[in-house]
Order: C-alpha cells, then structure tokens, then sequence
C-alpha cells in the first residue's frame, strides 16, 4: 500500500540510513545504560529486579522526584509534543492551552485514588487485584478486558503515528518503523522492570525536555520569525490566508474557537481514561513512598503544562506564518491537509528553520515520547498478564521467581501484539486525529466503576460488571448514530469529525454511572472496606507460612548437599530446587513480620479459609497509625489540589477568554513568554529535583562504582 493511500506521503528530510541508523543506536544504547543501571542497583543499593515486588512495584521506595519525573515521562506521549502544534496549525493558540488544561488534572486525581488505594489496600500490585478482591472472577476479567484493550489501544496508537511521521520525514517504510520502535523497549523494559522504566523515564525526559527548549527558543529567535513580536506581526499579516472557520473573525489569535473547545473536551475524556484505566499510572503510584506520590503526582501533573501550550504555540503559529515562503519544504506545493493530520508541522517547521540537524534532534525526541510511552505500557500488561492472569488463573503457587519469567515473557508478547495492531491500524489507513475521536468511546466506559471501587461501598457487584458493557454500547451508538444523522453515513471521514465523537464521548464517561447507580439500588449492599485487608493478609499469612517451609527446606536442603552432590538433591524432589519457595520467603520478611505482629490469629490459622474467615472487628490494618494518619492528610491535601487545579485550569483560567476577542500583540508576547518559561519550570521541576531528591542513592553507587573500578586497577597493576 503506497504513502498516499495511507495519507502520510511526505517530504523526505532525513536519508533512510539516518532513520535507521538512530532507531537502532538508540535502543542498543538504552539497554546497555540499563544493563549498567542494573548492575550498580544490586551492588551498591541492595535493589534486585529479580523479585516481583521490585519488578512490579519497585519495592514501594521510590521518592517525590523520581515519581513526578517517570509520571512526567509516562504522561509526556507524542500528543503534547508532535499534535499540539498540527492542531495549533488547525484551530489557532486556544488547542495548545486547552491541550494543557487537558493534561493535567487527570495526574491529580490520579493521585488521590493512589493514596486511597494505599489506604485500604496497602499492599495491592495493580489496580485489577483490587477489583478480583471486591468483584470476584467475572468482574476481574471484564476489567481486564478494559484495561488491556485501553493499553494496548493507546500504546499502538502512538507506535502508528510515530511509524508515520519517520515514513514522511526519512521515507523508511513504515511496517519497519513499526517494528523497530518498541524492539529496544521490550529488551530492556523485560530485564528491568518497573524500576527500570523509571530510569529510563528520567533520561527520557531529560534529554526530551532540553530538546524542547532548545527548539522553543531556535524557533522564536531565528531571522524568518523575528521573536515573539515578529511571529504576531506575521500571523497577522497573513490573516486573509489562514482564515479559521469557527473562530472569532477567523483569526489563529483568538481563544473564542468552537473546534478548538470540541478538541479540548473529547482530549480530557480521552486523557482521562488514559490515565485511569492505565495500570501503569496505579503501579507508579503504588511504588511510591508514602510521602511521595501526592507531591510527585501534582508536581508532575503542574510540569506537563508548559510543554504543549509552549511548544504548540510556538510551531503552529510559526508553521502558519511560513508555509506559503519558500523556506518551507513544500514550497512551491501546498501543505496538505493529510500531511497536516499525519503531524508534519512540527518537524516541516525545524527543517526550514534549523535544517538536518534539527531534524536529527527531532527523531531522537519523537523516539525519547514513543518509547517512554511504550516501556510504561509494557509493564503495565506485563503486570496483568503474569499477576492478573497467570498467577490468578494458571498458577496459582507460582513462585516469586516463576512470576518475575512470565513476566519477561509477557513484556515480549506484548511487544509483539502492539506491534501487530500498529500495522493494523497503518494499512487501514487510521491516523491521530480519528484515533484521538474514537479513543474516549472505547477507554472511557471503565473510568466511574473503577473509581467508585475505592470510593462508593453501595456500588454492587453486578454494577460493576454490566455498567462498563453497557456504556460501552451506549457511547458506540451515539457516535455511529450521530455521525449518520450528521452526515449522512458512516465512515472513517465522518467518524473522524468533532462532534459526534465528542456526543460519543459524553455517552461513553457518563452512563455507566447512571447504569451503576440504577443496578445498585435495585438489589443494595454495602461492602466493608475491612474485606480488602482481611484478604490482603490471607495472602500474607500464606506468604509467611511458605517463608517457614522454605526455611525448613533450605535447612534440610543444607545437611543433605553436605552428604549427597547436588543432582541427587534434584532427583529426590528437593522442594528448593523444584518449587522456589526460598523466591518468596526473601520476599519482604520485614513487611510480613511486622503484620504478624498486628494480626497473629490470621498467621496462625490452619489453613487460608480459616484466615480469610477471621472476623472482621478482629482485623488490624497492617500500617502503623503514625503512616496512616500521613496517609489521611494525604488524601484530603490530594482533593484540594485536585479540586483547584479542575476549577483554575477549566475556568478561572480559560473561560474569560473564550469571547469576541483578537489577542493584541503585548498580550500575546507575554502570554507565549509564560508559556516558555514553564518549561524551564518543568525541566527543575522533574530533571534537576530528582537529582536533589536521589543524591544519598546517586552518591552511593557513583562510590560503590568508583572503588569498584580502583580495586580492579589495582588488581591489574599488582
């Protein structure tokens, strides 16, 4: 199938070998810094990636810097960077704010549910083990559904879009493209786990963020632009050419534009079930330390402002103002509205202003969006398939060591299947704009019964499983039928316009509350919160009675190697060799000592029905009361940030604007001023506070490596 079927024929910047040759440097180089990374973790911090904690929930350690940087960095996808300025181009300086507006809101309230979740479920690994505790097996797999075809969905989509944009800037064929965009992910996303993704996520942003500014500023300071003053005058002298129907007196300067606001609200349901129903932002919170995730969550959720109202400004505007001079690459031709889809604005704009080497720098920050998005993604389902799925289903006394193999396993497959879907979706000729319509229809139906699961105790069991199926149906009707009653029939040209998806949306978000809250009332029941734990220390009093067998089993394992080599051991059935068990009794003795402290009946019954029917006033919860209290002041802080950053970044902020209104050139500067600096914000906020925050960790290693590499000078020399 050609480029122009697939409507991202471009213009080709770079020479293949180029988009080759930094596909595959970069992957090699991330997994070699990570094999690294690796390496010093089990030295000299005492972090092994071979247990499921830490490959799954990072150990619970990670501080406020790394967590704001890797949210930062999981939330930082190719929308806020490529798409903000395609659709700046399109609708004017209203999308890049809006786009903001629709980013960050979601991180806050993530990080309200995450402390929740710390609260009644301290010791959950991802957010489906707590609907399997509440809901039993029927809704567990009907959420599994959901959150996997949301990830797997969102993961794909930005693997096409990437896939299309290197296809249009360096002709590389988009099926290898396709191919090799997450191969290096899965390399070192399946050695490291989730604790690995967080290093990554933080080179990740820092090299994205420095290439942003550093685009930002050669954009706005370069001859043809001529600073923010120059871009105004610009803009305005080609006004009569880049009329924009919708907009106050068709203008790109002003905020008042319908399509601009459709845009924005179907961004901030579709980012919201991003978010939510990504298991990934659960993990992340779940790996936090008690007092991190608030801050790091809000501080994220702040940083991720600046880059798309920032950057989206700047080349939408700058694209608009140039498109028509000959320092354009499609001069003499026209800059056509599928190049315009398939987002050429924004490396269009580099190539006539910085040439070859901005578009380098382009392709290594679309790799650094694409890949910190796909590693996240990958832990993610990993996280479902092997603790969700095989652990639940198949194998249910898998060891520590056993779980820690499925999931590398699961990173592949996963790979594999993303891989598969993106070519799907190419060669049925989807691109980011219908994909970013049709997503909130398919992700959003989850998003009310998820949350209701920690927050309402009346939402019942058959609410929770039939609400999600039948929104789903409900905001699928109303796009399809919407898009006929609009235009007549249905097909990807109509599916792809504003309105019905935004109707769509609204059906899809909405009903399954209205559906939920119906089904409860008609047969009521209220679940207590104490079930959570009473089950979350079943489990650990099967945890601590494999920790005392597989003591007994090394023991005897011990006197019996002293006697007989160590295949005998293998042919008797050593219960070490076959089973694993001493994976798990390593697991967290600290963790399991303290909750037999708190709750001895539970350890001592005979068996885990026994300990699962322990009465429920009986039950301590397994934190102390000096960290659920922290916990408490968390959850109320997390809502008022919550509550203002929706009613400040919804209202106070962009609704006095929306009016018969043409930014003047002052107002402008000092508008696109502030959006500039709020990168610089971000870039201390998530790049040099996780250095502070992690300096006893960095200066520990950076001696254990330093004495390392003396003893083996020394060894050389003597």
């Amino acid at each position: 199938m050609s480029g122009v079927q697939l409507g991202v024929l471009g213009q080709e910047l770079v020479p293949q070998s180029t988009g080759y040759g930094l596909l595959i440097g970069l992957g090699v180089a991330f997994c070699g810094v990570i094999l690294v990374a690796l390496k010093i973790q089990r030295a000299y911090l005492s972090e092994d990636s071979g247990t499921s904690e830490m490959f799954m929930v990072a150990n619970r350690s990670v501080g406020i810097g790394l967590t704001s940087s890797a949210v930062f960095s999981s939330w930082m996808w190719i929308n806020e960077t490529v798409f903000s300025a395609a659709m700046c181009y399109r609708y004017g300086l209203a999308v890049p704010l809006w786009w903001a507006t629709g980013l960050c809101f979601q991180i806050a309230l993530m990080a309200a549910l995450g402390v929740l979740a710390k609260i009644r479920v301290p010791y959950a690994h991802t957010s489906l083990e707590i609907i399997r505790m509440r809901y039993g097996n029927i809704g567990h797999v009907v959420f599994i559904i959901l959150n996997i075809t949301n990830n797997v969905f969102g993961c794909a989509s930005m693997i096409l879009t990437g896939s299309q944009l290197i296809y249009g800037i360096s002709g590389m064929h988009f099926a290898a493209a396709t191919v090799l965009i997450p191969l290096g992910v899965v390399a070192y996303t399946a050695v490291g786990g989730l604790k690995a993704t967080f290093l990554t996520d933080y080179l990740h942003t820092t090299i994205a963020l420095i290439l942003i500014i550093y685009f930002t500023l050669s954009t706005v300071t370069h001859d043809a632009v001529g600073g923010l003053g120059g871009l105004y005058d610009k803009v305005q002298a080609t006004a009569a050419q880049n009329f924009v129907r919708g907009n106050y007196e068709g203008s790109l300067l002003t905020f008042k534009s319908k399509e601009a606001i459709i845009w924005a609200l179907i961004l901030k349901f579709g980012n919201l079930a991003l978010v939510v129903m990504d298991t990934a932002f659960w993990q992340k919170s779940f790996a936090t330390e008690v007092n991190a995730t608030v801050p790091g969550y809000n501080l994220a959720a702040l940083a991720i402002f600046g880059v798309p109202w920032g950057l989206g400004t700047v080349f939408g505007l700058t694209a608009r103002a140039l498109h028509n001079t000959p320092i354009f690459p499609t001069y003499p031709g026209p800059f056509t509205d599928s190049m315009i889809k398939a987002g050429f604005v924004m490396p269009y704009t580099i190539k006539a202003l910085i040439g070859d080497k901005g578009i380098v720098a382009f392709f290594v920050l679309l790799f650094m969006a694409l890949t910190s998005t796909i590693s996240s993604s990958m832990i993610a389902v990993s996280s479902i398939l092997s603790f969700d799925v095989y652990k639940t289903y198949i194998n249910p006394k898998a060891s520590d060591k056993k779980l820690v193999q499925v999931s590398h396993l699961t990173v592949a497959f996963h790979g594999v299947f993303i891989t598969g879907i993106a070519l799907a979706l190419n060669y049925g000729g989807a691109n980011m704009t219908w994909i970013g319509y049709f997503r909130p229809i398919l992700s959003c139906p989850g998003i009310i019964p998820l949350g209701l699961t920690l927050l309402w105790s009346g939402q019942t069991r058959n609410a929770a499983i039939i609400s999600p199926i039948l929104g789903f149906f409900t905001g699928l009707a109303i796009w399809l039928g919407t898009s006929k009653s609009l235009y007549g029939e249905i097909n990807m040209t109509t599916t792809g316009m504003g309105l019905p998806a935004l109707y769509g949306a609204i059906g899809s978000f909405f009903s399954p509350a209205l559906y939920s809250v119906l089904i409860s009332l008609y047969k009521p029941y209220k679940f207590d919160w104490r079930i959570f734990l009473r089950i979350e220390l079943a489990d650990e009093a099967q945890l601590a009675r494999s920790s005392s067998v597989a003591q007994q089993a090394h023991s005897d394992a011990t006197s019996t190697t002293s006697q007989e080599p160590e295949k005998d051991n293998k042919a008797h059935g050593n219960p070490v060799a076959d089973t694993g068990v001493l994976d798990i009794a390593s697991h967290d003795p600290e963790r399991a000592r303290s909750v037999q402290e708190k709750n001895p009946k539970i350890f001592y019954a005979g068996s885990d029905d026994s300990a699962a029917s322990i009465p429920l006033d009986e039950i301590q919860h397994p934190l102390d009361a000096a960290t659920l209290q922290k916990l408490h002041w968390w959850h109320r802080t997390a809502w008022i940030m919550f509550i203002v950053i929706v009613l400040v970044t919804f209202i106070a902020w962009p609704m006095p604007l929306y009016r018969n209104y043409i930014f003047t050139k002052t107002f402008f500067e000092g508008w696109t001023t502030v959006a500039i600096i709020w990168q610089f914000f971000a870039f201390f906020a998530v790049v040099i506070y996780p250095l502070y925050d992690g300096w006893s960790e960095i200066t520990k290693g950076a001696k254990g490596v330093y004495h390392a590499v003396q003893a083996f000078v020394q060894s050389k020399k003597s």
